[in-house]
């Protein structure tokens, strides 16, 4: 049986409008599946450290980490 390997965001409609509201926020700056593996790590990470991942918590780290994104990205070019 194929393994499944759509983000855990697809599976769990809570993080729905997190993906939403930072794709808005980054739009011109990170591709919407960019910032879906950003949302999907910072759930993993909460979760391996806090021990859960509420949306809030997620989307201020996933925020961050694509910030920083940005920021590497800027000092690239």
């Amino acid at each position: 049986m194929p393994e499944n390997t759509s983000p855990s965001t697809d599976r769990d409609s809570s993080f729905g409008p997190v993906v939403d509201r930072l794709s808005t926020e980054f739009s011109g700056v990170h591709h919407d599946s960019t910032v879906t593996r950003c949302v999907d790590a910072a759930r993993h990470g909460a979760e391996d450290v806090t021990g859960r991942a509420t949306p809030d918590l997620v989307e201020r780290i996933a925020r961050q980490h694509l910030q920083v994104l940005a920021l590497a990205f800027a000092e690239q070019r």
